[in-house]
């Protein structure tokens, strides 16, 4: 064995700075999972607290995501003015203030612009993240184990937030929006101590107008947005489901839930030696396929089908589709990109993604509420799926097929 050969893995080494960056960077993606999975399983119980109809509970999740893709393309000019660093911590605080504002205002409208505020906060700090995490680690194995790193958390926020939705509603709505304070706080702490300092702001850009003329880009944006999109849509529809027709909990509902999103994190830290094998085209394909299989299964299930044999097959298909290419996604939409770019590039990822739930919450939920039967909104649901797949096929003729 050469010298350079056994040198290599010691050069992959992280040491514990690299560690706890990494690791407090991905505490906010674990966040932002907790902030929409803990407010999904709540939207029967906040509905019936005031009244509302799955159309207007739904603005309690698409707010957040609203003021999200609202504000992503403005995030890398504010990260410029002022430094990312700096960004990150104010919206932290924010977030944190927010949430803490969620637990005191009286009516589902405040309830509403305290999330979209949140969204606010998470489209500054969401990006900037992740754009730090590709300027420490980079290209190849060592950024694609940061990038697993940072996708476990969000899968493990997400599974976290059902859960404990299912606790704080046994003590009081309220601890629903209040609960992701004290974790802002601890990441607004951490983040002060160990986030790089820049040695200045730059100039504040715009991003260039090539940026939105790039295919695999953009393709890989409208993929994430079908995912992201018909999966909280579907979520709901199910959510709505376990608490009118089968009369569940909320607790019954987040254990029901759990399907569509442990699995996630039990093979997301395997993603990078996905990735490696099969590259990004193949597991992104695969990703729209099967929550394709699972949409169209749950539409074309028998009236008053049980959960095992109706809900359950059609969230593992989409769970699986998660599994292939919530990594991927995340990896094809930084690749290729220049330092001055990719933090332009990744908030045109990340709001598309915001925008597929933002766009269709709310048509699935009017479709819900004043709907023609309860197969309209599913079989909305699995036309935008039908539209990820597309993008993934047409990602595949215009570069080959896949290695």
């Amino acid at each position: 064995m050469t010298a350079a050969a056994s040198d290599a893995p010691a050069a992959e080494r992280w040491d514990a700075r690299q560690w706890s960056r990494l690791l407090v960077l991905s505490g906010n993606m674990l966040l932002d999972a907790i902030e929409v999975s803990v407010v999904l399983i709540a939207l029967p119980t906040l509905a019936g607290r005031f009244g509302l109809t799955p159309w207007g509970a739904q603005w309690l999740m698409s707010g957040f995501a609203l003021g999200f893709a609202a504000l992503l393309l403005l995030g890398p000019v504010l990260c410029a003015r002022i430094g990312r660093r700096r960004a990150y911590l104010g919206a932290m605080l924010v977030f944190a203030l927010a949430s803490l504002a969620g637990g005191v205002v009286g009516g589902p409208a405040l309830l509403v612009a305290v999330r979209v505020v949140k969204g606010c906060c998470a489209a500054l700090t969401a990006p900037t993240g992740l754009a730090i995490i590709n300027d420490l680690f980079p290209d190849g194995p060592q950024r694609r184990r940061a990038l697993s790193v940072y996708s476990l958390f969000g899968a493990a926020g997400f599974t976290a937030g059902l859960l404990l939705a299912g606790a704080l509603l046994e003590t009081g709505w309220r601890w629903v929006f209040v609960f992701p304070a004290p974790v802002a706080l601890v990441l607004l702490v951490a983040g002060g101590y160990v986030l790089p300092r820049e040695e200045g702001a730059g100039r504040p850009r715009l991003p260039r107008p090539a940026l939105f003329r790039q295919g695999s880009l953009l393709r890989s944006a409208l993929g994430a947005a079908s995912l992201n999109g018909t999966y909280q849509a579907l979520l709901m529809v199910a959510v709505f489901r376990m608490s009118g027709e089968f009369g569940w909990s909320p607790w019954q509902a987040a254990l029901a839930l759990l399907p569509a999103c442990v699995p996630l994190a039990l093979t997301v830290p395997f993603a990078g030696r996905f990735l490696a094998r099969h590259g990004t085209r193949r597991l992104i394909t695969l990703g729209a396929l099967f929550p394709l299989l699972g949409q169209v299964l749950w539409l074309i299930r028998p009236e008053g089908s049980s959960y095992a044999l109706g809900v359950l097959p059609a969230l593992l298909l989409v769970e699986a589709g998660f599994c292939c290419a919530f990594v991927a996604l995340n990896a094809q939409a930084t690749a290729g990109f220049t330092a001055a770019d990719r933090g332009a590039a990744v908030s045109l990822y990340q709001m598309c993604v915001q925008l597929g739930a933002a766009v269709l919450l709310p048509p699935v939920a009017l479709l819900m509420t004043h709907g023609a039967g309860p197969r309209a909104a599913p079989a909305l649901i699995a036309a935008a799926g039908a539209l990820g797949l597309v993008a993934a096929l047409s990602r595949r003729r215009a570069r080959g097929p896949a290695l």
